[in-house]
């Protein structure tokens, strides 16, 4: 809008803005004042490597899950060819960091939202990658089109309680999708994306949660040890964040 490199910013704080920049601004200070997320508001954020594209139909993508995607990356070397689905993809952010830093491996991304497809498609072709997307809800895999094996599954799925409502920021509450956001029932919803693993990685494949740190231990209780090895592990802020379980066969 400015049209300035950001040291500029600091080098020309005191230059004053034009009438028609003015104008420019004023309608984005006042979005922000009330409490709209300053990624809605320019259209993008950025994450790894990648732009991606935000809009009210995606999640915002947060440091946590880039840390996810990090694990991942830190769990398979460079030269492996492996075949890879992320459930619940909204903005896409997750197959495409990947796909970046791992071109030979095979990207597929499922969302219960036709609209956040819709930007995730957008976003693969901004960021030149090819994922093949897919329409559908996890709780119902008896109508997908698509099945494994998959070398590795990965889902940051919905998992803050409605009682926690009150917990969360404005800008949180009043703009991001609820749809990706909460979850009636946590158990369940990690439960059904268990269960489809369970039937579709493939031998010695791994499964990569993203989890609420008050409940990691409940999730964790959900694995049957007789065909599993998880484990939690912390994010930065050293909180019990993610799950990594490898299926024993």
């Amino acid at each position: 809008m400015l049209n300035v490199k950001r040291l500029d910013l600091y080098l020309k704080y005191d230059r004053p803005l034009s009438a028609n920049e003015l104008d420019q601004l004023r309608p984005l200070v006042k979005r922000r004042a009330q409490h709209e997320p300053l990624q809605y508001i320019i259209g993008y954020t950025d994450f790894m490597n990648a732009r991606i594209e935000v809009s009210p139909e995606v999640l915002i993508p947060r440091i946590e899950t880039e840390q996810l995607v990090e694990n991942i990356l830190g769990t398979f070397p460079e030269g492996s060819q492996l075949t890879v689905l992320d459930i619940g993809t909204g903005s896409g952010c997750i197959p495409i960091a990947l796909k970046q830093e791992r071109p030979d491996w095979e990207l597929h991304a499922l969302d219960i939202s036709a609209e956040a497809l819709e930007v995730a498609k957008e976003n693969a072709a901004i960021n030149q990658v090819e994922i093949t997307f897919h329409h559908g809800d996890i709780k119902k895999p008896e109508a997908f089109d698509f099945d494994g094996p998959f070398d590795v599954i990965v889902s940051n799925p919905p998992y803050v309680l409605p009682e926690e409502k009150e917990t969360l920021e404005k800008q949180v509450v009043e703009y991001e999708p609820a749809t990706a956001l909460f979850t009636k029932n946590l158990i369940h919803t990690y439960q059904s994306i268990i269960d489809y693993a369970r039937q579709n990685l493939a031998e010695k494949g791994t499964l990569f949660f993203e989890l609420h740190d008050l409940h990691a231990g409940e999730i964790k209780k959900l694995f049957d040890y007789d065909h599993w090895d998880a484990n939690v592990e912390k994010d930065y802020e050293k909180k019990p964040r993610f799950l990594r379980a490898s299926l024993q066969q």
